[in-house]
């Protein structure tokens, strides 16, 4: 399995003032744009550091997943949630053709925390022998930051400040996500159930 992200957040759906009112940084003086910078720095790698715990992308961006079969033969829970739109879905034989599988052959089965593709009519399309097939979707709470439930927007500040406060420490001091990021994600994260199949 692979999964990539296709597309980028971009930089104006970022919170960058409020992040930086949050940490109380003055303005107007003429390294505004280093701090926009370092603030960005921050909060992308908070949110990187989120998803990756919650199995949740915040902002929604476009995603490609490749696999080299089903684990179901119904449905089968895509790796990140929300999901709000499966493109397409195209299997490739081992020698590389693609074949382009209709929108009426497979459905998305919204679910806050495993959404599944499921094959209409009974099962999946049949992945060739020693070929994959590939899903383009689209995952996120929404376009802009308004979007992000408001617990994980508070636990994307409170790790991006604790990057920010400790940015010239060196070494490991410390491991694991600091204790309210955890209590304010908690919720959020996802119960794996036999291996994410048809579960």
């Amino acid at each position: 399995m692979m999964l990539t992200e296709t597309s980028v957040v971009p930089g104006s759906a970022l919170p960058v003032q409020a992040f930086k009112d949050h940490l109380r940084l003055g303005s107007g003086f003429a390294d505004d744009g280093v701090q926009d910078a370092l603030a960005e720095s921050y909060l992308r790698a908070a949110i990187a550091a989120i998803e990756g715990r919650i199995g949740k992308a915040l902002l929604a961006r476009d995603f490609l997943w490749v696999l080299d079969g089903w684990r179901g033969t119904s449905a089968e829970a895509m790796p990140v949630a929300p999901v709000t739109l499966i493109a397409s879905v195209t299997l490739k034989d081992v020698a590389g053709t693609p074949t382009a599988i209709p929108g009426t052959a497979y459905r998305l089965v919204r679910d806050a925390h495993r959404p599944k593709i499921a094959g209409i009519g009974g099962s999946l399309p049949s992945v060739p022998t020693d070929g994959t097939v590939e899903i383009a979707f689209t995952a996120g709470f929404g376009p802009v930051w308004a979007d992000v439930p408001v617990d994980l927007a508070q636990a994307v500040f409170l790790l991006a400040a604790h990057y920010h406060e400790n940015r010239h420490e060196v070494g490991d001091r410390a491991t694991g996500l600091p204790f309210g990021v955890m209590a304010l994600i908690e919720r959020w994260r996802t119960v794996r159930v036999l291996g994410g199949g048809e579960a």
